[in-house]
Order: C-alpha cells, then sequence, then structure tokens
C-alpha cells in the first residue's frame, strides 16, 4: 500500500536513508537495506525482494513508519492527558508546564525540542503536541509517570479514554 505525499511535503531518498521535511518540522531516518523505498508521482512505495519471515516483518514496520514521518511533518500528533483528584491541576508557565498534583511542590516539565504543551484549566486537561510520533508518545508517558492512576480513588494523570480498573476498599469492620 503507498504511502501518498500530500502538498507541500518534501521527501528526499538516498538508498535505505530518507529525510521529510513539511510545515511542521523535518524527520530523518535510515531504514533496513532489505526493503526498497522508492518515490514515484507523490507516493513512496515499499518493497522488499522476497517473503522470508523477517523480510515481511520489516515491510510492514517500515511502511508504517514512513507513514508516521510524513503525517506528522504535514500534521502534527497529539496526546490528551486527564488530571483526575482533588486540588490537582496543571497550567502553563511560559512553555514549561506546571503540575499540581499532590506533592508539596509543583512539578515543572520542560518540553524537548519539537514538543509543545497546552493546558486547559476547566476541563482539567493536558494535551501534548509534536511532529514525531515516537517523541510525543513517549513525553506523554513521562508526564503519565509523575503520578499515575491509583486503583482506589482513581486520582492521578491518565491517558483521556482510558479506564481504571478500580478496587473496593477496606471491607468495614471484621469479628
Amino acid at each position: 500500500m503507498p504511502v501518498v505525499v500530500p502538498p507541500g511535503v518534501q521527501v528526499d531518498i538516498k538508498g535505505s536513508h530518507m529525510r521529510v521535511k513539511g510545515p511542521k518540522g523535518e524527520l530523518e531516518r535510515v531504514f533496513s537495506p532489505l526493503v526498497g523505498i522508492s518515490l514515484e508521482n507523490n507516493e513512496i512505495q515499499v518493497t522488499r525482494k522476497s517473503d522470508a519471515p523477517q523480510e515481511r516483518a520489516l515491510h510492514g514496520t517500515t511502511r508504517a513508519l514512513i507513514f508516521n514521518m510524513v503525517h506528522g511533518v504535514s500534521n502534527g500528533f497529539e496526546i490528551a492527558l486527564d488530571i483526575e483528584g482533588v486540588g490537582y491541576r496543571a497550567e502553563m508557565n511560559g512553555k514549561n508546564l506546571m503540575l499540581y498534583v499532590g506533592y508539596s511542590h509543583p512539578v515543572v516539565v520542560e518540553p524537548p525540542a519539537g514538543i509543545s504543551f497546552e493546558a486547559d484549566a476547566k476541563t482539567r486537561q493536558v494535551k501534548v503536541l509534536g511532529y514525531n510520533k515516537e517523541q510525543v508518545g513517549q513525553v506523554a508517558a513521562n508526564i503519565r509517570e509523575i503520578r499515575p492512576p491509583e486503583p482506589y480513588h482513581g486520582k492521578g494523570i491518565r491517558y483521556a479514554g482510558e479506564k481504571i480498573r478500580r478496587k473496593a476498599g477496606k471491607s468495614g469492620k471484621g469479628k
């Protein structure tokens, strides 16, 4: 299945090295030489030489990585995190994200290059935005790790739409 290159995105392929540049940013990656990558009339085609299991696996992985690169530099990626808990909140301090999640001090998260944050105080939601899908996912996981959701009251930072398995508390008075 070819990857369609939208207008405004430049693709440069040299052997197994690929560079993609678009309005959101620029990404480059070196792929395995077992798969062939070619650009024909605004479509990137990924081919393999044989049906060996390793080449079949690399074929699908390479195609997905190329699609994520093209989609990222043209549209970008976004992951939303919900903050749940009494007094828990997030706010922006310049480019930095300030998290108030039950510690004695606010936790400051500095965005790496290519990543930006949005914090909505009303819905207590934080959005991680960027053009590199791997980096966006890793930064969102790092923020969630600051205060992961706990199973008894559900307090903490969770992905939007994530279901937390709740546990029953104490069973009451015993004999």
